[in-house]
């Protein structure tokens, strides 16, 4: 069995309980008391079969989709999984996210699950024999390629896994859920405003993916506070640069890899309060990081929760980049069950998913918004 390092985290965030007439994951803010997680509980063996259902009082969560009330003979909601499983290039992450769904799918027990397996050439196509085979919810395409080719088709509710190009024409029926780490730069800059603070530094390297979350960051900051936000790459300008700049900043962001993270944060005074995106939650974080806030998802920072605690763990080994993809099809089936149960009508769909607090924005992208957790040390 595969256990999560037994990392100390404090966590600054708190679900909320019988206190509170709607218990969801509320994110608070930075000020709340300090609650100390201690070691962090074993996920599920990852051999154990699929739990049944939790009695509804068992759960502090919201119900996963609205009550209905089914007419006498209904058939079930069925829900058409869109992925490209035989793909040599996204198969394996799309297997994934479909083992996560109907995991999902086999704890709920409130829909049929159809697998409809299709590749860029073909994903169009697929998803019109969906719509004509009575789907009533489609979930996918993964990638944004797929998306464009399915979205002039969408006439049921279509939940896409990956952001939505802004060239697609809008259609009311196709809602978007990705893990992009643009959300989290957004929720990292209210965050830092929350917490006080006035004069970031975001200290970027040479990659893409850094320069999404420092231009997302640098967006949050600036359309909220007017000022423009301090940027350093580490890599181009060097150790000199980040350290010249750290002396007048209050906060900084550390948007580089989890490898080149730890060098970063020595070179910074250890008073400097440091955050981070989920990248920097590895299964043994550096000591250099301890201290450092991130935001990661429930189903790792809070996997002895009961409503996360309710889906089981996958059957094999995964990296923790491969089990986000796995939660995600978690989420994506509870979503895909609320879109069919309202026909995709709602404005104000919310999940308390196992990847976040979900929220639907007027874009039709749903929001992640993610427990806040320090990075503490290992403990014996």
């Amino acid at each position: 069995m595969q256990r999560w390092a037994p990392l100390v985290m404090v966590v600054l965030t708190a679900w909320l309980g019988t206190a509170q007439a709607q218990s969801e994951y509320i994110i608070q803010q930075n000020a709340a008391p300090l609650q100390p997680l201690g070691t962090r509980a074993a996920p599920a063996p990852r051999s154990a079969p699929v739990p049944t259902p939790a009695p509804a009082a068992q759960l502090p969560a919201m119900p996963a989709a609205p009550a209905t009330t089914a007419r006498p003979g209904a058939r079930p909601l069925r829900i058409g999984l869109l992925l490209p499983t035989d793909s040599k290039r996204l198969g394996e992450a799309a297997a994934v996210v479909r083992s996560g769904f109907e995991a999902a799918a086999a704890v709920e027990q409130n829909a049929e699950v159809v697998r409809l397996d299709a590749d860029e050439d073909s994903v169009a196509a697929r998803y019109r024999e969906a719509v004509t085979g009575r789907m009533d919810v489609v979930v996918g395409p993964l990638t944004r390629e797929g998306i464009a080719a399915v979205a002039p088709h969408a006439t049921v509710p279509t939940l896409a896994l990956n952001t939505l190009d802004p060239a697609i024409v809008p259609n009311p029926k196709l809602f978007s859920l990705s893990l992009n780490v643009e959300g989290e730069a957004r929720q990292l800059a209210r965050l830092m405003r929350d917490d006080g603070r006035a004069r970031p530094l975001v200290v970027v390297d040479e990659t893409g993916l850094a320069r999404r979350i420092q231009q997302a960051f640098s967006a949050e900051w600036g359309g909220a506070s007017g000022r423009a936000v301090t940027v350093v790459d580490v890599t181009r300008q060097g150790e000199e640069a980040v350290l010249a700049a750290a002396g007048t900043a209050d906060a900084v962001l550390l948007a580089v890899d989890s490898d080149k993270a730890p060098g970063v944060r020595r070179l910074l005074p250890a008073e400097l309060a440091a955050y981070g995106t989920s990248q920097l939650h590895t299964l043994r974080p550096d000591p250099a990081l301890n201290g450092v806030r991130i935001i990661d998802m429930p189903w790792f920072v809070m996997a002895d929760h009961p409503a996360v605690k309710r889906y089981p763990r996958p059957t094999s080994a995964l990296t923790m980049p491969s089990e986000r993809l796995y939660a995600l099809g978690i989420d994506a089936y509870r979503l895909a069950v609320q879109l069919g149960q309202t026909r995709g009508a709602s404005a104000n769909l919310r999940l308390n998913g196992v990847t976040g607090d979900l929220r639907l924005a007027r874009d039709r992208q749903f929001e992640r918004t993610q427990p806040l957790v320090v990075i503490g040390s290992e403990t014996p």
